[in-house]
């Protein structure tokens, strides 16, 4: 017991002097400020930890710490709502020390206008959808997930092809930038669904009109920005999530995991891989034969992410084998009178995973690779080149040699080139400049041996932009504005008699390059090269703690997209003649809003209404028939009218207790041809969605919501039908492509529940959709002519948060 006591004081008292030795009677002191604007940062920690020693910087964001030891410190500088940030030094005299904050950083990134948290822009009509919405869609589609939000809707070639509807437009007038890249996939064709994997979203902004200018200035009818999961910046983490679903109908399985991982010194690698596979999906009363679908896709991303400066590098691969329903593909207008007058599908064959003729195989390749670098003071340059690839194949029902040969066959290959200035050092007045450089190349491969729907065409374009973002008070103020080149060179053949029946040997003579091809063709070489301007201002005003109105306008023009300029042609997957316009004219949309939003602990109100005047406006529309080798057909033909579309929007919900939460969406549309003083073609039918959402935190966040949707019928449309002649009737008979389907009530329902085994996270979840299996058409859906929409669907969800 002697010896221990002995031993103790012993190693006390070497302790002591060993700590004597040292020279501990350095001062540490510097100043703490922002990153931004060089503003002293109040209240900040800095913490030395290899010694245990701290101080908090005073009111002009300085500090001092005595008696610090010679040698190797550890300095740990922290803030609320700061990215902490630790230093190396060596002390061997007193050292003075300024450390740069990124204090505005949540600001900045995540607009702190109220109920706003997370959006891209402050000023504009705008929703965001988070990860634990989107992971309900796991196995659906950018579409069908977006559809839900009140003004948005969709356009289907049956249930696996789903193009977003903002406000009645879509297609070209419809922007996707996926991870900041423009989405360029031939977006133009109704039946040409996003080629976008819902599972690499980790967030989706959707804006209503053409008021986000960083990303384009032709989105009439909006933007859809797909943003992928976050990488942290230096900081060690692993953490992934899985989730498998199956269904009933169609009895789809998919399955989709994601793994990401960073590193203190900034370096990240994140991995996310999809795999869907469907067969014949049912209608309520029948099976819908050829529309499974198969799909697959990947994504990768690496770099270094530091506060100052960083990379990355990401690649995106997705391919669809998507079936087209049997009984829409018809081969004359005596086929296609019977579908449109038969009360099911003229072929319904037992189920099967077979995909089969008609059918669209679809690859999307995305490469892109940025840079970014903050100055002090002043703001982030940020460099960014991607590169796409999009290669479309549409499969007819052929026969002999030719029948598991392609009728379409499109590789679109893009390159596009980027730089973004943001100048955030007054985070009150924060100003954005850009410029981009485009080049596409498009080419119709002739292996189809048929004519070419879309001819080879390179296009080139140059944009450049600058935006305000200022902050007075109560008043949040943004303005941009916008100026884009378009350029486009085709080599396109035209059969001589469609060129003398669209008057074209007057206007476009110059442009033909040998007027005597084989075929009776000619080939010409069309070149158009337009310039746009594009503009925005909106105004925020908070009222009170509960109120706010916000105001909008926006300029935006769109050039006619190739589809709109060059089509001419049978297009097989849609089993009509379409007809471009080489007089095609710039839409030119001048777009008005206003928001009034009211929120409080209970009760929220979102209402939101637009008016939209456009100039030349271009659609298609049934327009005759015409007779082919290949039989009779339906001509469809692209026109240009001034139009215009109005319309409300309401977001309404109510927290009855802790427990029940009552919830509902609308909107109403309206759009009129204001030259042929008609009704516009594919307008959205009213439609009101309510929900009864039940929720209990302590029985493993316990949900349960029981959905009722009601679309009604649409009476406001125009008249495009037409009279066919019927070989086998010797019969002229009506050929009905306009009337719309009657209105319809479906009711859904979902619950679910969260466990933990571990530190892993599991969430099962029920749906059933369409829970009394109504029998319905919607007028979107361009199958509505030949079948019901979906049945009753059960689906259940297991995600695994690790």
């Amino acid at each position: 017991m002697k010896s221990k006591r002995i031993i103790l004081i012993f190693l006390f008292l070497l302790g002591y002097n060993i700590a004597k030795s040292q020279n501990c009677k350095h001062t540490f002191s510097g100043l703490v400020e922002d990153f931004h604007d060089k503003s002293p940062i109040v209240g900040a920690t800095v913490f030395i930890k290899n010694q245990n020693k701290y101080a908090t910087t005073n009111f002009e964001g300085k500090f001092s710490i005595d008696n610090v030891c010679a040698g190797k410190i550890i300095v740990e500088v922290s803030h609320v709502a700061c990215e902490p940030q630790v230093l190396e030094l060596n002390i061997s005299k007193n050292t003075y020390k300024i450390i740069d904050l990124e204090h505005h950083e949540e600001e900045l990134n995540e607009v702190n206008v109220k109920g706003a948290i997370g959006k891209k822009t402050k000023t504009a009509q705008e929703t965001l959808l988070k990860s634990e919405t989107l992971e309900k869609f796991s196995d659906g589609t950018l579409g069908d997930a977006i559809k839900n939000i009140s003004g948005v809707s969709s356009i289907n070639t049956g249930n696996s092809i789903v193009k977003p509807v903002i406000n009645g437009l879509h297609s070209s007038r419809v922007l996707i930038s996926f991870n900041n890249v423009r989405l360029q996939d031939q977006e133009w064709g109704v039946e040409h669904a996003p080629n976008i994997d819902i599972n690499t979203a980790e967030s989706i902004s959707v804006i209503k009109g053409a008021n986000a200018l960083q990303y384009g200035g032709d989105a009439i009818g909006g933007v859809v920005i797909i943003n992928p999961t976050k990488n942290s910046i230096e900081k060690d983490t692993l953490y992934g999530k899985s989730i498998i679903s199956q269904q009933s109908n169609g009895r789809l399985f998919s399955v989709t995991s994601s793994l990401s991982k960073s590193y203190k010194n900034g370096w990240f690698i994140n991995g996310q891989a999809s795999f869907k596979r469907a067969g014949d999906f049912e209608a309520a009363n029948y099976n819908l034969t050829n529309s499974g679908i198969n799909s697959k896709a990947f994504t990768i991303s690496t770099g270094n992410k530091q506060f100052e400066k960083g990379f990355e590098l990401f690649y995106s691969y997705l391919t669809n084998e998507i079936g087209i329903l049997r009984a829409s593909h018809f081969g004359n207008i005596s086929d296609l009178v019977n579908a449109i007058n038969s009360p099911q599908p003229s072929i319904i064959d037992e189920f099967s995973y077979d995909i089969n003729n008609p059918r669209q195989d679809v690859t999307h390749q995305l490469l892109k690779a940025t840079y970014y670098k903050r100055f002090k003071a002043f703001g982030k340059l940020s460099l960014q080149y991607d590169f796409q690839v999009n290669n479309r194949l549409e499969f007819d029902r052929r026969i002999g040699d030719r029948a598991n040969l392609q009728a379409v066959d499109l590789d679109l290959k893009s390159h596009s080139f980027k730089a973004d200035l943001n100048l955030d050092s007054d985070p009150e007045h924060v100003y954005k400049f850009g410029i981009n450089a485009f080049y596409q190349n498009n080419f119709s491969d002739p292996i189809t041996r048929v004519r070419r729907l879309i001819p080879d065409y390179d296009r080139f374009s140059f944009g450049a932009y600058a935006i305000a973002n200022l902050k007075f008070d109560d008043l949040t103020v943004s303005g941009g504005l916008r100026y884009d080149l378009e350029h486009i060179d085709a080599k396109k053949f035209y059969l001589q008699s469609r060129w003398n029946s669209l008057n074209y040997q007057n206007d476009f003579s110059h442009i033909v390059i040998d007027p005597n091809v084989s075929g009776s063709q000619l080939l010409a070489n069309p070149k158009f090269t337009y310039h746009n301007i594009s503009a925005s201002l909106g105004a925020t005003y908070d009222l009170d703690e509960n109120n706010s109105f916000t105001v909008n306008y926006g300029l935006a023009n769109r050039a006619p997209n190739p589809s709109e300029l060059f089509s001419d042609g049978l297009h097989h997957s849609a089993a009509r003649i379409e007809l471009g316009d080489l007089r095609m004219k710039t839409e030119t949309s001048n777009r008005v809003s206003a928001t009034y939003k009211f929120n409080n602990d209970k009760f929220n109100i979102t209402v939101e209404g637009f008016y939209n005047h456009i100039k030349d406006f271009i659609y298609i529309e049934p327009s005759g028939q015409e007779t082919t080798n290949r039989g009779a057909f339906p001509v469809w033909s692209y026109r240009q009218v001034n139009a215009q579309l109005f319309g409300v929007d309401t977001n309404i919900q109510y927290q009855i207790n802790n427990n029940f939460l009552l919830t509902n969406k609308s909107s109403l549309l309206k759009g009129r041809d204001l030259s042929g003083d008609r009704a516009l073609i594919d307008i959205p039918p009213f439609k009101t969605t309510s929900a009864i959402v039940f929720k209990k935190e302590n029985w493993n966040s316990f949900y349960a919501s029981l959905e009722s949707e009601f679309n009604a019928r649409q009476n406001e449309y125009p008249n495009n039908n037409f009279n066919a002649f019927i070989p086998t009737l010797n019969n002229t008979v009506l050929v009905d492509v306009s009337t719309p389907p009657s209105a319809y009530h479906l009711l859904n329902f979902s619950s679910g529940f969260q466990f933990n085994v571990s530190k892993t996270k599991f969430s099962v979840n029920l749906f059933v959709d369409n829970v009394l299996n109504k029998s319905y058409r919607n007028y979107l859906n361009r199958l509505r002519f030949f079948a019901d929409d979906l049945g009753r669907n059960f689906k259940i969800q297991l995600k695994i948060n690790y």
